[in-house]
């Protein structure tokens, strides 16, 4: 299904030499006996999660699809970059997508948050709210604004037009849940926010959007069959992770995650919290970029072709592109472009993508990772998100730090509670 091509000529070391460190991380996140295990849920997760609730989620998300205007997905980080990476990347940013979904509490933005509250005036909302505990900041305020504004303008429906995914037992967005008789899904407590795309804090959003669930929650299980295998040469997961502390030896400090459609930018988004917040600990770690080709080379392809060599890029390479259309023919030809005339737009991409590659490998000397998926369907997605998972997590492991949690970021939530005034 996903096939990693290594560039093996920038590998100074033998991937395969690997295996016992990799038999090592395989066992701790299969066995979940390794650092952090506590939030290892995902790895059974395709086979593991709640049925019933599953059930709930299809019936919910179809409600919403069927009948909102908008829907507000309010969270932040993992709350809401993998629901937002899914539909992106299978519809498109320009599809007829019904409802216009619409993301917030993801920033203290004033402009932003204002302009929102505007643009839903007259619609029928709908709003998931999507907190573990219900304290943090930013999806706080969004939400108290979005509850008010549907108090006034849905009165006696908030119970059905608000819902909450938040802890099943305990937390300041479960006692208000329970309070005002929202309908309630889970936030598992071992799963963390940036692997719990396959949980309702993901699944909810992307099923109202319209797209087959089923199809991902498949693509996830046949990546969990596949990639349980623990050798190195029988599993790309595993090969990726690999790659990735061996180019880290060599001196690459720098990861630049590459896509060639717009539509996947927020993949990218979700891909730099997944491997940044597990792996930058202890003063360890690879720093996760992004850029998205060919638009990002007339901004970043000069520093990355002749620039310090401090990066390495991994690229994802799609098979199968949603929509394609061919290059029109003109007579006059006054553009000088009939040289692609009859050629498919997706064609000129990967043309692109080939000499880019080329470029950088072979003239620029930067090293290249290529994970190539056939094709941009929920099945993929299900598969590649899972794929990403695992390759974190082994990665990780090899560098004996715990992936699954963020202590962190602690410290500047510390720092503007005391500068907001926020009680203790």
């Amino acid at each position: 299904m996903i096939k990693v091509r290594l560039d093996k000529a920038h590998l100074e070391e033998n991937i395969l030499d690997y295996q016992e460190s990799v038999d090592k991380a395989h066992n701790w996140l299969h066995e979940h006996n390794g650092k952090g295990s506590d939030f290892t849920g995902w790895v059974e997760w395709p086979v593991t999660y709640d049925k019933e609730e599953y059930a709930r989620i299809k019936e919910v998300g179809k409600e919403i699809h069927e009948n909102a205007d908008v829907f507000l997905v309010c969270g932040i980080g993992g709350s809401y970059l993998g629901a937002r990476s899914a539909i992106e990347f299978l519809q498109g940013l320009y599809s007829d997508r019904k409802p216009e979904i619409i993301f917030v509490g993801n920033t203290f933005s004033s402009t932003y948050i204002s302009q929102v509250m505007k643009h839903i005036e007259g619609k029928s909302v709908y709003v998931d709210v999507i907190s573990k505990s219900g304290t943090t900041t930013e999806t706080s305020i969004s939400f108290r604004l979005l509850k008010q504004y549907v108090e006034k303008h849905f009165p006696g429906e908030a119970s059905k037009r608000i819902i909450a995914t938040t802890d099943k037992h305990k937390g300041t967005l479960k006692a208000l849940a329970d309070k005002e008789g929202y309908r309630e899904f889970v936030v598992p407590d071992n799963i963390g926010g940036r692997y719990s795309v396959f949980t309702a804090v993901g699944l909810l959003p992307i099923a109202a959007a319209g797209i087959d669930i089923d199809e991902l929650m498949k693509g996830s299980f046949d990546a969990m069959n596949d990639l349980s295998v623990r050798e190195i040469d029988k599993n790309p997961a595993y090969q990726y992770a690999v790659a990735r502390r061996v180019l880290e030896n060599s001196g690459k400090c720098a990861e630049m995650f590459v896509s060639y459609d717009l539509g996947t930018t927020m993949m990218a988004e979700w891909w730099k919290q997944l491997f940044g917040e597990s792996e930058g600990k202890e003063g360890k770690g690879i720093l996760p970029v992004s850029a998205t080709f060919s638009t990002d080379l007339h901004s970043m392809g000069q520093f990355i072709q002749q620039g310090r060599k401090l990066l390495f890029e991994t690229v994802l390479c799609v098979g199968k592109p949603i929509e394609d259309m061919v290059f029109p023919g003109d007579e006059e030809n006054l553009d000088n472009m009939n040289y692609l005339a009859g050629k498919s737009i997706d064609w000129v991409n990967k043309m692109a993508m080939e000499g880019t590659i080329d470029a950088h490998v072979n003239t620029g000397n930067v090293p290249n990772i290529l994970i190539e998926l056939p094709d941009q369907t929920a099945y993929s997605y299900g598969y590649l998100i899972y794929f990403f998972f695992l390759a974190c997590g082994v990665t990780c492991y090899m560098l004996d730090i715990n992936p699954f949690n963020q202590p962190g970021v602690e410290v500047y939530k510390k720092n503007m509670f005391a500068l907001l005034g926020k009680p203790e």
